[in-house]
């Protein structure tokens, strides 16, 4: 039987230093894809928000992100039907986000935000000014030509885009080697 599991990035804590240039590269991309502005990191009306978050404690540090779960529970969570599934990756519609925390909760990487909406350079605002906001995660950089900006800058190579379907394919390769070889 063949499945396709969903690919996701993988943080080594003993690589990480905590430089940020994840968030930054992550927010970048995003911007430029969602607002048209590529040239800056962040601005007066757009606040900095990447689809991941650097956690640090005093023995480690790395970044927390979306693993795109089989079985989602942020997915499973939404009953806006505001997370769906598109080519096993885990994808948020900020449009049908109500901004509930349902998938907040839900997740068990804590890997998602409820952040402000943006939309052309200028954050969204209800009827009321108050600022619209929805979930947000990593959506491993879809649709950005390269994939995850993320693991494109880090300067450590802390970070690394598991394909689960290569990465189970050689264990299984790994262990059927090593089952033939001990039976001659």
């Amino acid at each position: 039987m063949t499945y396709k599991y969903s690919s996701y990035v993988l943080a080594d804590p003993n690589k990480c230093t905590g430089c940020k240039a994840c968030e930054l590269a992550c927010f970048a991309e995003h911007n430029k894809k969602n607002n048209g502005v590529g040239f800056t990191v962040g601005t007066v009306t757009v606040p900095v928000t990447p689809k991941l978050y650097l956690t640090k404690t005093k023995a480690y540090c790395m970044p927390i992100q979306c693993r795109h779960c089989e079985d989602a529970p942020c997915l499973n969570a939404c009953q806006k039907h505001a997370i769906y599934r598109e080519d096993s990756q885990v994808i948020v519609d900020q449009e049908k986000c109500i901004g509930c925390k349902d998938c907040v909760l839900a997740c068990p990487f804590g890997a998602i935000a409820i952040l402000p909406v943006s939309d052309n350079g200028e954050v969204k605002l209800q009827k009321d000014k108050e600022e619209v906001k929805a979930a947000s995660k990593c959506d491993l950089c879809k649709d950005i030509e390269g994939g995850p900006a993320c693991v494109r800058v880090c300067p450590n190579d802390a970070l690394q885009l598991i394909d689960a379907n290569a990465d189970i394919e050689a264990k299984n390769l790994k262990t059927a080697e090593g089952l033939y070889v001990t039976r001659i």
